[in-house]
């Protein structure tokens, strides 16, 4: 029996003994692809960390003293407090994030599990949206938002977040709902079930990791958004970004003042992305293999 058993796990594809030449080079490739990914946010770390004329050097002084300047500069440094931009960026993306689900849940659901008629024609709509440039509709969504006044307000740049994410959540969604099993609601339908309680209790357990997965893509989305808050924004409402940006001069160097503010602004997505690790594996992948 123990030989029929090893014999059978040899033959599975997904286990089958490779060379060493061939894990090596595997593990080899990627080794070199995660260096390629941390690169930039080791090198942004240790720049952070550098003086200003350290981290200005070139070529870079990797060796240099170690010191927090660049955080001081970032935190209050240039007389303006980083907070509220910060406060800004999460308001417009939390908000943005719970829009886009209650909209993009019911729409991904008319088209997936009770598809409508040419549905198939409505999600290609979607897709073409993504298609138009953003820069386009910008110069309309200004002259939209001076018309009513909503220039420099962080609610209205939120159902701005709102209409850009919601194309690609009705995609994402459309497709992790259609791999839930139709004969699971079936069986709740023969139990009496009404749609409320089978949306609750049968396809939401079911499709969370893919909801979680498409909230993280659209928070990660509306917080790193530059050109829509740039545009849009000018005091009240300024978004992390734009404040970071607001450190890049002409004048002076500010290399490692800018490097710790994007350490600091990028902690909260890589906080998010790391506490839904799970969900988010488990939702990118769901129906690749059944």
């Amino acid at each position: 029996m123990a030989t029929l058993t090893v014999s059978a796990r040899s033959a599975q594809p997904g286990t089958r003994k490779r060379s060493v030449p061939k894990r090596v080079l595997l593990a080899a490739s990627a080794w070199i692809v995660a260096l390629v990914f941390v690169a930039p946010i080791l090198w942004m770390v240790l720049t952070s960390l550098h003086a200003e004329t350290d981290a200005a050097t070139n070529p870079p002084s990797i060796f240099a003293p170690l010191t927090l300047d660049g955080f001081r500069a970032f935190f209050g440094g240039s007389g303006l407090s980083p907070w509220p931009p910060i406060l800004n960026s999460m308001t417009a993306s939390v908000l943005s994030v719970i829009f886009v689900l209650l909209l993009a849940f019911p729409a991904a659901f008319a088209l997936s599990i009770r598809p409508v008629e040419k549905w198939r024609d409505v999600m290609f709509f979607f897709l073409t949206t993504k298609m138009l440039p953003i820069v386009a509709a910008l110069l309309p969504l200004y002259l939209f938002a001076k018309a009513i006044g909503g220039l420099d307000n962080i609610y209205l740049l939120a159902v701005f977040y709102t209409v850009m994410n919601l194309p690609i959540a009705v995609w994402m969604l459309q497709s992790f709902l259609a791999e839930v099993p139709v004969e699971l609601m079936e069986a709740a339908q023969l139990d009496g079930a009404g749609l409320a309680t089978i949306l609750r209790k049968v396809i939401l357990p079911v499709a969370m990791p893919g909801i979680a997965a498409t909230a993280l893509i659209c928070f990660i989305f509306s917080w790193n958004d530059l050109l829509f808050a740039r545009v849009l924004t000018g005091t009240a409402a300024t978004t992390a970004p734009v404040f970071l940006t607001g450190f890049v001069s002409s004048q002076g160097l500010f290399l490692a003042t800018v490097s710790a503010g994007a350490l600091v602004v990028s902690l909260p997505v890589i906080a998010v992305g790391m506490a839904a690790q799970d969900k988010l594996v488990q939702g990118l992948t769901f129906g690749a293999v059944k």
